[in-house]
């Protein structure tokens, strides 16, 4: 069985429970943060929505530097609507599941580098990048998308079981 196989599952899941969250996300409320210290809303959610873009550019390119010398650095992109959110995550997981589904264990164990200004922050194997970069880095923000919505009074989904709002 390949890597990809065995990665493919997990996946599915954790997309899927990313975007019953992020469907609870309400228009109007970009701007609100719990923390003077916290991203808002609005930055929170386009950085979810985004994550899934990580798998296909890890498994398309040797390195990705988000600040490279000389020209502009990587801006997450902005969503006017929950709509819009929504249909660029869909997008997003649709072609970073069919980048994973293709790559062969070779590909997969094949290093990657994260750099920021030319300089190497990291190098790890496309398997460990897609685990911690996208997969765990998405749970990671869900999770703080849940106490914005629970922090709104807005019903939290059954994600791994019943919540306090779903039984």
């Amino acid at each position: 069985m390949k890597i990809s196989e065995t990665l493919l599952p997990e996946f599915d899941q954790e997309m899927a429970n990313t975007r019953k969250v992020l469907e609870r996300v309400p228009d109007g409320k970009g701007d609100w943060k719990p923390h003077p210290k916290s991203s808002t809303f609005g930055a929170l959610t386009a950085h979810i929505a985004n994550m899934p873009d990580w798998a296909g550019l890890t498994m398309q390119s040797d390195s990705f530097d988000y600040a490279p010398p000389g020209a502009p650095p990587y801006q997450t992109p902005k969503f006017g609507s929950n709509k819009e959110l929504l249909a660029a995550f869909d997008k997003s997981v649709a072609e970073a599941r069919a980048a994973l589904a293709a790559a062969d264990d070779s590909k997969m164990l094949g290093p990657w580098t994260l750099m920021a200004g030319g300089k190497t922050l990291m190098t790890m194997p496309r398997i460990a990048v897609i685990r911690t970069f996208v997969m765990s880095h998405t749970v990671h923000h869900r999770a703080q998308l849940g106490v914005y919505l629970r922090l709104n009074d807005i019903p939290l989904p059954q994600l791994y079981g019943p919540t306090a709002d779903e039984k």
